[in-house]
């Protein structure tokens, strides 16, 4: 597998190393050893999917609170996204800075999304399907978000979505109780109430 390192420290492009040969490819997803060889602890806990049938939809910003943060394999298994991780993380020199990629089927791509970082996808073409492969359990109690257009982030998603959930368009802008939730001692960035 190819690592590349993105802008926000700890979120990773991944890339399989395909195989080819008359039949087609065979080429690895996922490998702990390899992970770890780029500083990445991940184990799986649970894998989801999401498959989302019309362009314009938007999944986000989505991420669990402490103890109980996950991180994220995410890998666009049908058509193309557009991903978006945002860095929530307490005291990080990048917090708040957000970063976009593309996740395409046919590339077979997939991002890394460390523990405490916002996610969320617009897709780009009709019937998108991610897979995800999680580091923690569920826990409904624990899970949050924050508003896809929250002017203190200034994410530039590629189009408005045309689709979105009653319960993502409800999530408020990021506020100085939910930084202070995310971790110990966490300091609440300027332009945040």
């Amino acid at each position: 597998m190819i690592f590349r390192e993105l802008e926000i420290g700890g979120v990773f492009e991944v890339e399989p190393e395909p195989a080819p040969d008359e039949r087609g490819l065979f080429a690895r997803t996922y490998s702990r050893e390899e992970f770890a060889e780029h500083g990445i602890d991940f184990a799986v806990a649970q894998a989801s999917v999401s498959f989302n049938a019309l362009q314009g939809t938007l999944r986000g910003m989505h991420l669990q609170l402490p103890p109980h943060e996950e991180a994220k394999v995410v890998r666009c298994i049908a058509g193309t996204v557009y991903d978006v991780v945002v860095d929530l993380r307490a005291g990080s020199p990048t917090q708040l800075r957000w970063l976009g990629i593309e996740l395409a089927a046919e590339r077979r791509n997939a991002v890394f999304v460390p523990a405490a970082m916002g996610h969320g996808f617009l897709t780009l073409e009709d019937a998108c399907e991610l897979e995800y492969l999680i580091s923690a359990p569920y826990v409904p109690a624990a899970a949050v978000g924050v508003r896809w257009d929250d002017p203190a982030l200034g994410i530039a998603w590629p189009s408005e979505p045309s689709v979105i959930s009653a319960r993502d368009a409800a999530f408020a802008d990021l506020d100085a109780d939910l930084v202070r939730r995310l971790g110990p001692g966490a300091l609440v960035p300027a332009g945040i109430r």
